[in-house]
């Protein structure tokens, strides 16, 4: 597929029946090259799915895991949400998107979709995020976004070569403009 609108894309929370077409991508190697996470085996894309949709009953709620919705294609990916510090209004995004599709903006739309629930619905004052520094493709996407890189943390995440460190990048209040098109997400 050469484009999508991307006006079109939504988030909505996890249901069970979508571990299947998660686990298209998360069970190949090239989706996990740079997570702890992966490949999958059916089992573990379940208990992620199960897990993600339990997320939204805990209490205090921490953790909004979604799922990436087009008309075109139905599940294209996921996003989450994490706040990492209640009281100083900080949260993390992470998103994955089917590698059959990369390179579409469809991250980039996933991220701006998430950003733009930390700072309108959750009220953060800081959203971050982290990548591999060898992933060029996600440093661009958290760029595209306004992010700014802030360091590099060292050793963070062991993941199936090694050690790797974390790109970390920011977006905060001041820097945030909210867009003018309508939300696209469903609360559960």
């Amino acid at each position: 597929m050469d484009s999508l609108d991307l006006s079109q894309l939504s988030l909505r929370p996890m249901e069970l029946g979508d571990w299947p077409r998660i686990h298209e991508w998360a069970s190949q190697p090239i989706a996990c090259r740079y997570q702890p996470w992966g490949p999958n085996t059916e089992q573990e894309t379940e208990a992620f799915v199960a897990a993600a949709i339990a997320a939204w009953g805990s209490e205090p709620q921490l953790r909004f895991p979604w799922v990436a919705v087009h008309p075109a294609t139905g599940v294209i990916g996921i996003g989450e949400l994490n706040i990492r510090n209640a009281h100083w209004r900080r949260g993390e995004i992470s998103y994955s998107v089917h590698h059959e599709f990369w390179g579409l903006g469809l991250a980039s739309e996933i991220a701006r979709l998430l950003c733009r629930i930390g700072f309108e619905v959750l009220e953060l004052e800081r959203v971050e995020a982290t990548c591999d520094p060898r992933n060029g493709a996600s440093a661009a996407v958290l760029k595209k976004i306004g992010m700014t890189q802030e360091g590099i943390l060292r050793r963070t995440v062991l993941i199936r070569e090694g050690w790797r460190d974390s790109a970390m990048h920011s977006l905060i209040r001041p820097e945030w403009t909210p867009p003018q098109a309508p939300p696209r997400w469903i609360l559960a």
